[in-house]
């Protein structure tokens, strides 16, 4: 074969150099010549195994030294199983290796288990940039700021700063109440109605959570009716937001992308239009009373103390935080993406700690108890901040279920180039770095007998030290702004809780098995029945 290719050609270099000559005319000549006499099938099936080849060809190569399936289902890889995630699966993928890696649809995604590499691309907005799956930016829009990164993203993060403060969070605690009244007398109905038989309770969470969210956000600018369909309808958007879809699924009608798109896009008015009712009420000089009332409150503060700069008046106070003007739509776009981070992750926690404290009665009497000493005995006495950062057990009820069941199992980002995540590993631009939390957060060696829950962990245990491990509320620039706000809420919740209501929780095989659908839920939905608590 050699003597034959250099009786022809020569030497290499003059083969290279009669490729080179090659005239395309030539080139498809030769091309006409070799196919010539083909049928259609075989055209086809030529080039589906070319593509077959070229799909598998390259995630070999992206995979490297990773843990993954030696090969691929050519084309949609584990789609399939994406549809209807496992939890079984999830603990399979990180127990594989520090990172494992799946590709679908040609997408190559690099999952890391370990706590050290989470860290990293958390930390690494130069590398990666959240993308929470591809579809997201369509839904939450592009320009939302969570996808935004450097002086911009710190620009819009210290914008909202000032809604997260001591005095920012005792303005939202009235309405809290007021709502958790109102769906407490809920539950009760419901198991009233069904005499007192267990009802799949997950669903009301949902509700509760989202309505706590809108009306810690829009207060009263925001009708009972737009609630209740936000309430109704906002689960669609997450069910759209499937970590692989088949392409252009947003645009084929009746989707789960479609319908996610068409929920999302009224939300977004809704919530623009709230806005603008806000600021028209905060520039009459309207005391603030939710989120976006302080929001609009340090607009206005800015821009008088720019106008009065602009006069040329001297020695005037800087706002403590001064911040640029923020459109309707922006501020629609920013709430929407916190309801969103908000919305499945607390109606899981909602869930677990209803289901939990009714299965450990000592946990829930312990509760108990501190609240009413927190209230000095009058169980009527609504809950203020300086209270709820005073019940030391209960907030640790509130993290260990937040360890144990966490609401955030992982963050999906996207490479923006080359990202070398470990010495012996980069993972290549384009592709999905998703650094997981669960694991972090179920570490034995920082959490002894990790599947076990124990508050007792937070109190006389060492695991408020392990911070690096505290991956709840993520790490770096894109850090839950929230971190503050979600324990205060869930301790004011469940304290609330165990003085007003009584409830029980009827397991079933499926009690203890984890559903997957955006975060962690029980299987059964949390067999649950309540009543009003009678005292002695």
């Amino acid at each position: 074969m050699a003597d034959m290719v250099n009786s022809s050609f020569g030497q290499p270099e003059q083969l290279i150099q009669t490729l080179q000559n090659l005239k395309p005319s030539s080139v498809l000549s030769l091309a006409a010549s070799y196919f010539k006499g083909w049928q259609t099938w075989q055209y086809v099936v030529t080039v589906l195994l070319g593509l077959v080849v070229y799909d598998q060809v390259m995630y070999i190569y992206r995979k490297g030294s990773i843990a993954g399936p030696s090969f691929k289902v050519p084309f949609m890889g584990p789609f399939l199983q994406a549809l209807d995630p496992k939890f079984e699966g999830y603990l399979a993928q990180w127990a594989s290796g520090p990172l494992s890696c799946v590709s679908v649809f040609h997408k190559f995604v690099v999952l890391a288990s370990d706590r050290d590499i989470a860290h990293k691309v958390f930390k690494s907005p130069q590398y990666a940039e959240p993308c929470i799956v591809p579809i997201a930016k369509d839904l939450l829009s592009h320009k939302a700021w969570v996808f935004l990164t450097g002086k911009v993203h710190v620009e819009f993060r210290r914008g909202l700063a000032p809604l997260f403060t001591s005095k920012a969070l005792s303005t939202y605690l009235p309405v809290q109440e007021k709502v958790l009244g109102e769906y407490f007398d809920k539950f009760v109905a419901i198991s009233e109605a069904n005499k007192g038989q267990p009802t799949a309770f997950m669903t009301m969470f949902r509700e509760i959570q989202c309505a706590l969210s809108l009306r810690t956000f829009f207060g009263d600018y925001i009708s009972a009716d737009a609630c209740q369909r936000i309430a109704d309808d906002f689960y669609k958007v997450t069910a759209a937001m499937e970590l692989v879809n088949v392409p252009f699924s947003m645009y084929i009608p009746f989707t789960k992308q479609w319908i996610g798109k068409k929920v999302a896009d009224e939300v977004h008015e809704e919530f623009a239009r709230c806005a603008g009712l806000c600021k028209k009420n905060m520039a009459t000089g309207a005391a603030p009373t939710c989120t976006i009332d302080h929001w609009v409150l340090n607009m206005l503060e800015s821009n008088r103390y720019r106008e009065r700069i602009a006069a040329g008046e001297e020695g005037v106070e800087k706002p403590v935080n001064l911040i640029r003007e923020f459109t309707d739509m922006e501020i629609s776009e920013t709430l929407f993406t916190f309801l969103f981070a908000s919305q499945d992750a607390s109606s899981s926690a909602t869930t677990w700690m209803f289901q939990v404290l009714a299965q450990r009665p000592d946990v829930l009497d312990k509760v108990r108890e501190e609240n009413l000493a927190a209230r000095r005995g009058d169980r009527t006495k609504p809950f203020d901040l300086d209270m709820i950062e005073s019940l030391i057990y209960t907030n640790a009820v509130v993290k260990e279920v937040l360890r144990w069941r966490p609401p955030v199992i992982f963050v999906p980002y996207l490479a923006l180039k080359d990202f070398p995540v470990t010495p012996n590993y980069t993972v290549p631009k384009g592709s999905m770095i998703i650094p997981s939390c669960y694991p972090a957060l179920h570490d034995p060696a920082v959490y002894p007998n990790p599947e076990y829950f124990d508050p007792d962990r937070w109190i006389t245990g060492d695991a408020e030290t392990k911070t690096k491990n505290w991956l709840v509320f993520g790490a770096g620039p894109h850090d839950c702004l929230a971190r503050r706000y979600v324990p205060m809420t869930f301790a004011g919740m469940i304290g609330k809780a165990s003085l007003e209501l009584d409830w029980t929780h009827h397991a079933t095989p499926k009690s203890e098995e984890i559903k997957v659908f955006a975060t962690l839920f029980p299987m059964d939905g949390a067999q649950l029945a309540f009543k009003k608590r009678k005292w002695d």
